[in-house]
């Protein structure tokens, strides 16, 4: 995109919200709204006469709602898409499905006093906007439930002693929920425990982990302040919250805390990584997925000097380059892998065999 603006389409079905939205593009010198809609029908026009560079649509709309518009969009001009949403518990789990049908990021709406929270959120906004516009496009299948959960067998002893003291950390921003799931999806039952760092807003991760569990062999549920690092489980931090790796007695566990931001974010990849760094040295695996950003960069070559194998994904297969390129770029990374080899190798480091 450099060189010339960024073209953007704004489709709501608020009169308010394409105000607040176009207001806040505009004023960046490098953003230029060419167009907005009320509803998908008149974006649908707007789309072949316009031709946007990014998408930025709201959820609940009427005549079509902003899903079965999405999944038409990637079908038939797949392009970057920043989805609106509402904070409740059927918005998390209809942003969730947009990023599986294709949407590049979410903003989160206000929950009250819309036009100065939004105003607030406006380089938030401008910040999304832009990363999506060089967002490459990918679509992955989408994960089906694990039939019978609990009748898949237990870890044996065996696997119990080799991988208790082996933790699989995994960073991940934008691009992520979707990444993250492609690889915790080929994790077997018996995977070493793995702490995942995801840039997720309060109330979004719990939904999350609760969808990863339902398609993972694995355990998976949103982290809580002492949860023991198990094997066949995986723990992920709570949006606007902290998470590290701490040693408790011969085993390990989660702390989960409240502070301020680290490298502008809350929870932190880099938080999670230093601990990793400090109490996991040889016993961790460090992956840094798809992000904007450089969040983790510092944090992984902390753990690979710890002695952690690391591993990086490659700029072919991420929707955003920018976290694993500064980290590449520190020499933080043992491997740069594309994401369907990041599962294989994060298990073999950890010695556990991968599902096929």
């Amino acid at each position: 995109m450099s060189g010339k603006k960024i073209k953007v389409l704004v489709v709501d079905d608020s009169a308010l919200m394409r105000q607040l939205i176009v207001s806040i593009l505009n004023a960046d010198p490098g953003i230029e709204v060419v167009g907005t809609a009320s509803d998908p029908f008149a974006a649908k026009d707007k789309i072949l006469t316009l031709e946007p560079d990014v998408l930025t649509l709201d959820v609940e709309m009427p005549k079509m709602d902003g899903l079965t518009f999405l999944e038409k969009l990637m079908a038939g001009r797949p392009m970057p898409v920043v989805m609106l949403s509402s904070l409740t518990e059927k918005g998390c789990e209809t942003t969730l499905r947009a990023l599986e049908l294709g949407a590049v990021d979410f903003i989160t709406k206000p929950k009250l006093d819309l036009s100065n929270g939004m105003v607030e959120l406006g380089d938030v906004i401008i910040e999304k906007v832009k990363s999506a516009a060089s967002a490459k496009i990918r679509r992955r299948p989408i994960l089906r439930p694990v039939v019978n959960k609990e009748a898949i067998a237990p870890p044996t002893r065996e696997s119990l002693i080799s991988s208790t003291h082996k933790v699989i950390a995994i960073g991940a921003s934008t691009g992520g929920t979707e990444a993250v799931a492609e690889v915790l999806s080929r994790f077997p039952p018996d995977a070493p425990g793995t702490i995942v760092v995801i840039h997720m807003p309060e109330g979004f991760t719990r939904t999350y982990a609760e969808r990863l569990d339902r398609t993972c062999q694995i355990r998976v549920k949103e982290a809580e302040d002492g949860d023991r690092i198990l094997p066949g489980h995986a723990l992920i931090a709570p949006g606007s919250f902290h998470m590290e790796a701490i040693r408790s007695g011969a085993t390990y566990a989660v702390r989960v805390f409240d502070a301020a931001p680290v490298s502008r974010h809350k929870p932190s990849v880099d938080v999670m990584f230093r601990s990793g760094a400090k109490y996991l040295g040889r016993n961790g695996v460090g992956v840094l997925l798809t992000g904007m950003g450089k969040d983790g960069a510092e944090g992984l070559l902390g753990m690979k000097e710890a002695g952690a194998h690391t591993i990086c994904q490659d700029e072919a297969t991420c929707v955003v380059f920018g976290m694993p390129r500064e980290a590449i770029a520190l020499g933080a990374a043992s491997e740069v892998l594309p994401l369907e080899r990041i599962a294989a190798k994060a298990l073999n480091a950890a010695k556990c065999e991968v599902l096929t």
